[in-house]
């Protein structure tokens, strides 16, 4: 089995942030989300990735390499435009092969589990299932999708299952839900999902669905299972899930010193990375200091990563992701925020006192 892991789109709703960086290298406790895909892949027993790309292609490979770190052998495959999911299988066809394959969003993250997905996929398709009818050869799996019980799944694509759990209908944000199920960024699929993507037409908003590719199968009479997720799974793509992921993955941390650490106090599970230095402040967890960052006079609150070489003093920060070299600097405090790189932070003590900014596009300002 293959992986293919979707990493292009624009990131829109991640700007400003993502005019100048990829949306899956956006850190969440200190480690880019797509790196967190990853190791899933890799921990699934899966070697051989393709990542499909769009215009940050340099950054995503300058991040992963030839995915040896991670025990993997990457290959790069360019998109040219964002075209919808089914448009990256159609792309990735002469890496694919005849193969099957998981897919996998590089923005997604989950609890569940990958390797225990991918066992069931090739359990099921090794014992094959029975045909509808009691005739004929058995019916082996084409897909097997993720699905989770969303609040609002007119944003999602929905599926509809039968009573033994097959997929019989999917749609693409519907405006009358047949479900609250929603399709959770994890797919497999065997060789016959290349004839499905071949097959459709591009949706309303000029893209190529694959959740319209999963009822092409489900219409051709092939079987596609469904498995509900199990614990938490977040799309990344917007601030407020991206602090909620970050959050959720501090709770898992365990306490760490390798940094230096002066007259200040460190409460429950910290991590001091080395060539941190804390300073006459208080930390409390969970949270991360990242490796060469400097924390003096300060408070860090929980929930918050601290990315490298940062600085910060006279100020508060919780529930908050710095991405690394920022400064916050007499800033009072910050929280609830997502700091990018090389950000700076000030209160001026210059008269008369006013509130100077220098925001790019699509930026979030709130002042106390």
């Amino acid at each position: 089995m293959k992986a293919l892991v979707l990493c292009g789109g624009a990131g829109t709703r991640l700007r400003p942030i993502t005019h100048t960086r990829a949306k899956q290298l956006v850190p969440v406790a200190n480690k880019p989300i797509l790196f967190y895909g990853l190791e899933a892949i890799a921990e699934a027993g899966i070697s051989e990735v393709g990542l499909v790309v769009g215009d940050t292609a340099a950054e995503v490979e300058a991040a992963v390499g030839d995915g040896s770190g991670f025990g993997l052998a990457v290959t790069y495959i360019r998109q040219e435009a964002p075209l919808g999911l089914a448009h990256a299988v159609l792309v990735a066809r002469d890496f694919l092969g005849e193969d099957d394959f998981v897919m996998y969003l590089g923005d997604n993250l989950l609890e569940q589990d990958l390797q225990e997905l991918v066992r069931r996929f090739q359990a099921e398709r090794a014992r094959s299932v029975a045909p509808r009818l009691g005739e004929g050869e058995p019916l082996l799996p084409a897909a097997q999708i993720l699905l989770a019980h969303v609040e609002d799944p007119q944003r999602f694509g929905v599926a509809e299952l039968d009573a033994a759990g097959r997929v019989v209908r999917l749609v693409e944000k519907p405006e009358v839900p047949p479900s609250d199920l929603a399709l959770a960024g994890v797919y497999l699929f065997d060789s016959r999902i290349h004839e499905a993507v071949a097959s459709i037409k591009p949706s309303a908003r000029g893209e190529l669905e694959i959740t319209d590719a999963i009822q092409w199968l489900v219409d051709a009479g092939h079987i596609v299972l469904a498995e509900i997720l199990k614990g938490w799974w977040i799309d990344t793509g917007k601030l407020t899930p991206l602090l909620e992921a970050n959050r959720l993955l501090l709770e898992q941390i365990e306490r760490r010193v390798e940094g230096h650490v002066e007259d200040s106090e460190l409460e429950g599970r910290v991590i001091v990375e080395a060539g941190a230095r804390v300073v006459r402040s208080h930390v409390r967890g969970p949270a991360i200091i990242g490796a060469g960052t400097e924390v003096s006079d300060s408070f860090v609150g929980p929930f918050s990563a601290i990315g490298p070489k940062c600085v910060i003093q006279h100020s508060e920060v919780e529930h908050s992701v710095l991405c690394g070299s920022s400064r916050v600097i007499d800033a009072g405090r910050i929280e609830d925020s997502l700091l990018g790189y090389d950000v700076e932070v000030t209160r001026s003590a210059r008269r008369p006192r006013a509130t100077r900014l220098m925001v790019g596009d699509h930026c979030q300002v709130d002042l106390s």
